[in-house]
């Protein structure tokens, strides 16, 4: 049995799980669900939750186990993310130590957010800021270079 043949199988298993699952869900009805679940009963949703979180794990996994081994058989691909990677820690880390600024802050619930923490949500929002940056100067790059070369 090839993979393709294997993973379709597993798709449609899981896909037969969530629609009795949902079928289930739906029948039982929206009042039901709600009452069940503000006395702490989630018994009809979590075999749905389930099947979301199995799938979910399945996707990231192969995703990952696709995308090291395309790294590790392509010597170039593995030097480029090396250098995203790199370069990716490197913002990170100016944002960090450059821009960001911890200051305790009190919160609305009346606890309050340590320097560290403030320091890292800072350092967060500079890094936002600075991707939104590149990414839009890499549009505008590719554009006008397009409009240019024709």
């Amino acid at each position: 049995m090839n993979l393709h043949k294997l993973f379709k199988i597993l798709a449609a298993v899981l896909g037969v799980a969530g629609i009795v699952f949902l079928v289930r869900i739906i029948a039982t009805g929206d009042d039901t669900i709600k009452a069940d679940a503000l006395m702490g009963d989630t018994a009809i949703i979590d075999p749905i939750a389930y099947v979301a979180y199995i799938i979910m794990a399945l996707v990231i996994g192969f995703v990952l186990i696709f995308v090291l081994k395309n790294l590790f058989t392509n010597p170039k691909s593995l030097k480029n993310a090396l250098i995203g990677v790199g370069a990716f820690v490197l913002l990170a880390l100016v944002c960090y130590f450059a821009f960001a600024e911890g200051v305790e802050t009190p919160l609305r619930d009346g606890e309050v957010l340590s320097e560290g923490g403030s320091k890292l949500v800072g350092a967060g929002l500079y890094m936002f800021y600075f991707l939104v940056f590149i990414a839009g100067g890499a549009m505008l790059y590719s554009g006008v270079k397009k409009m240019i070369n024709r």
